[in-house]
């Protein structure tokens, strides 16, 4: 293999770039190309590659965002004449694989090229860490740092005013990063869309709490799991305390990347193009008990994703 392009796509995530960097250095290393596609597969369908060098991707390993930047294109996925000039504009630039970093569209993306007979590698990039077969994603451990750091900062002003504090994080319908920013910020109560709750289970606890001197409370509520301003009045009214919500947004994805993040985006950027190298196609990268591993997509895909419901029963023992 002697020409390969890497892209960004989806959701921008922490530690894309350290991404896009390891898979560059190798490829160069090994006296392969390498092209940069700018804003995912509609940089692509668009013909927007740029050759990279190592200059290139100097000094962004610690940058949250994506150098590549990142769009949506749903006419990708939507009209298969798309997926045919992509190929046609591979080809042109005489790309012989193509590394896809993004979460579960983005490897549907990869995937409908590999299907046409093109190489292409996944890596997990993606701050929901909902995809079932690795146990980690490029970006997970920084947004649950960006919402814990949020989650204390909060404690303190509700501490100030006695009062309950709603906290919404993203994750789609995946809970993670809820459980594990609740967990480590002391939440009182933690709500995923995985399993179901109890309000005025929740509410009996909130009371039960400020009855013996505790006048503040955080809840962390994961974005899957239903309308905040609903969860809130519904609170209020059980409890008849003071609550407010905040939603944490979109902060959750910039920032830079943990040292976690940036190591794994490393190893699994560095073994993409290892499997290029192999000539293996439609395969995607993950981390497993600590090891870096890679499987067929199709097989990646159809796994479904086991919530963590210890870490879960862990976190009520602990905030009674």
């Amino acid at each position: 293999m002697k020409r390969i392009a890497v892209l960004t796509s989806g959701g921008d995530a922490p530690g894309m770039n350290a991404a896009v960097r390891a898979v560059v250095r190798t490829a160069i290393y090994n006296n392969i190309d390498v092209y940069g596609v700018r804003r995912g597969f509609k940089g692509l369908i668009e013909g927007d590659l740029k050759k990279m060098n190592l200059s290139s991707v100097g000094d962004i390993i610690h940058k949250g965002g994506t150098i590549l930047r990142s769009a949506r294109c749903p006419e990708f996925k939507e009209n298969p004449s798309c997926r045919e000039l992509a190929i046609q504009l591979l080809n042109v630039f005489k790309i012989e694989g193509l590394v896809v970093i993004g979460g579960d569209g983005s490897f549907m993306g990869m995937k409908s090229l590999s299907d046409f007979g093109f190489p292409g590698i996944g890596i997990p990039g993606t701050i929901d860490n909902d995809l079932a077969y690795t146990d980690f994603t490029i970006g997970f451990d920084t947004a649950v740092n960006t919402a814990l750091e949020a989650i204390t900062n909060l404690r303190d002003t509700t501490s100030s005013h006695e009062r309950v504090t709603i906290v919404e994080v993203m994750g789609r319908n995946c809970g993670d990063i809820a459980l594990d920013a609740g967990l480590a910020g002391g939440a009182e109560a933690i709500l995923v869309p995985e399993i179901g709750y109890n309000l005025k289970e929740i509410s009996q606890k909130l009371i039960n709490s400020n009855k013996r001197g505790k006048k503040q409370s955080i809840i962390v509520v994961a974005e899957g799991v239903g309308n905040l301003n609903e969860i809130a009045n519904q609170i209020k009214e059980l409890t008849d305390m003071d609550v407010r919500t905040t939603i944490l947004g979109h902060v959750q994805r910039g920032g830079n990347p943990s040292a976690k993040d940036r190591i794994l985006a490393s190893e699994m950027g560095y073994h993409a193009v290892e499997l290029l190298m192999e000539g293996k196609i439609s395969r995607v990268v993950g981390v497993r008990e600590n090891k870096i591993i890679d499987m067929n997509i199709n097989e990646a895909l159809a796994m479904q994703n086991k919530f963590n419901e210890r870490r879960f029963e862990i976190s009520k023992v602990l905030s009674i």
